[in-house]
């Protein structure tokens, strides 16, 4: 069979950009090779791959579960079952991060949840001086974070195993960041799509999806120096729910940013408390 023939067949089932996806990972070629080759022959075996793969993505499972990797920021991460799937929408809170923080600042910053690591490991790639602790509480999710890590070369990272502050206790940082879970847990999206197939622990967080939202902010302020900044991913209808929560928790210089959908993703606020 040859290469178009291949794709043609697997995007009839699941459309053609998750098909070439996965073809172009079984082959290890890039896009451009793709069109030059289009009419190669796909042999037994790696036809034989591309099919299990195609099939385990038509009933359901998400392609980087399947490729065992997704894009994020300038890299490349390794992602299991055990690790939210990293997002585009959430390099907004690495560009939010990055634009209040000077080149040359030697900050100490707090990746709360950290799952694959990507919001530790972009900002680490980004800041050589900075000393970055990424917390979870998910040791599977850390483990992927670590591995990460080493296939990237990034030392400036240190992993801890605990929920949001358990493992940071008595220390304070210029910058504490995170993307909790903030869906609520009745959503019926919870069922659908690729979200069935994710650990539940990251994506859903009480009635109203603000519970853990809240126990972050709510703790923030005995982790963060004077003039600190939080931020935080959340849901496109919570902006104003966690606005108030600052608000409520003595923040200053509180606003939310939209992402490319003009919808609320990322809220934030500076501690102006002194210590």
């Amino acid at each position: 069979m040859q290469i178009a023939e291949a794709l043609q067949a697997a995007a009839a089932r699941i459309g053609r950009e998750d098909a070439e996806h996965l073809l172009l990972h079984v082959l290890g070629q890039s896009r451009g090779w793709l069109f030059a080759h289009a009419t190669d022959t796909l042999d037994a075996r790696r036809f034989n791959t591309f099919e299990r793969c195609w099939q385990r993505r038509a009933a359901g499972e998400p392609v980087a579960y399947i490729t065992g990797e997704r894009g994020f920021w300038t890299l490349n991460l390794k992602v299991t079952p055990a690790t939210l799937i990293p997002r585009p929408e959430t390099e907004l809170l690495v560009e939010l991060a990055l634009a209040r923080w000077p080149q040359e600042a030697a900050w100490r910053v707090a990746d709360l949840g950290t799952g694959s690591g990507a919001i530790a490991l972009a900002l680490a790639s980004e800041r050589a001086r900075a000393q970055i602790i990424a917390t979870d509480a998910s040791q599977a999710a850390l483990e992927i974070a670590r591995q990460n890590a080493a296939s990237h070369h990034i030392g400036n990272v240190e992993f801890r195993h605990g929920a949001w502050y358990a493992p940071l206790a008595g220390e304070r940082f210029d910058l504490i960041l995170s993307n909790p879970p903030y869906i609520e847990a009745a959503d019926s999206h919870l069922e659908t799509g690729d979200l069935r197939f994710e650990p539940r622990t990251a994506l859903a967080s009480g009635a109203d999806g603000l519970a853990d939202l809240r126990q972050i902010i709510a703790g923030a302020g005995a982790h963060l120096k004077e003039g600190g900044w939080l931020l935080l991913e959340h849901g496109w209808q919570q902006g104003a729910a966690v606005r108030g929560l600052l608000e409520v928790a003595d923040f200053a210089d509180i606003a939310t940013v939209q992402d490319l959908e003009k919808r609320d993703r990322t809220s934030l606020g500076r501690w102006a408390k002194a210590q």
